[in-house]
């Protein structure tokens, strides 16, 4: 499979314990930044397609502003039944330029 670095935001437009949700082709994905630190996974909640960008960032994890369903940041894992049900994608920062790597 061939991978490919793909900007999708700014790092100014994220604050810290804040969300983002950006749509690149068809994928929707949702960016967050947490304690200093970068996440990306799929936009729409496993549970019923929620808007996972809105949810709540807290301790490592992201909680749906629909139902509650609660997501590690760093793995997609389901906090309850610990199944990894979101998939996440590698992010990274260059010169203030947000990159998420995803399939071409």
């Amino acid at each position: 499979m061939n991978h490919q670095w793909t900007p999708v935001a700014q790092a100014s437009e994220i604050a810290d314990g804040e969300a983002i949700e950006v749509v690149v082709g068809e994928q929707i994905l949702a960016i967050f930044r947490s304690d200093g630190q970068w996440f990306a996974m799929d936009g729409m909640c496993a549970h019923q397609g929620g808007p996972i960008a809105q949810g709540k960032v807290a301790d490592g994890c992201v909680t749906c502003p629909w139902h509650g369903w609660q997501y590690d940041l760093a793995t997609g894992i389901q906090t309850i039944n610990r199944q990894p049900l979101m998939q996440t994608f590698p992010i990274r920062e260059v010169d203030g330029t947000i990159e998420v790597e995803l399939e071409k």
